[in-house]
């Protein structure tokens, strides 16, 4: 089965996710998304293949994500672009759909 995480290695549930992925034998894409950050497009695909809004997937720990409090998804999604920051961590999509690995267990469903 083939994977893709869109990962953050100085995130310790990120780094689980990706040990869960490889533990299950799937064949993983790693994408650094701080380094090389998904499109407006991919991420709003991902959100919609994961059932999430763009309001699920903000990182609000980020003291960027604070003047998004009464921001629309699209508001969300343009800054999640110009700050990759704000994407929560980490994004896993398979052919049976995209989780967020939070708890890492999550992305069990989609394997």
């Amino acid at each position: 089965m083939k994977a893709t995480i869109y990962h953050n290695p100085r995130c310790s549930k990120s780094r689980e996710t990706l040990a869960l992925l490889e533990d299950a034998g799937a064949d993983v894409t790693v994408v650094e998304y701080l380094k090389n950050p998904p499109s407006r497009a991919d991420l709003a695909r991902l959100y919609a293949k994961a059932g999430m809004t763009a309001r699920d997937g903000l990182r609000t720990a980020e003291d960027s994500a604070k003047p998004l409090k009464n921001a629309s998804d699209d508001q969300i999604l343009d800054a999640m672009v110009i700050d990759p920051i704000l994407i929560e961590r980490p994004l896993v999509e398979t052919d049976k759909g995209v989780r967020l690995g939070r708890p890492p267990e999550k992305v069990r469903e989609i394997l």
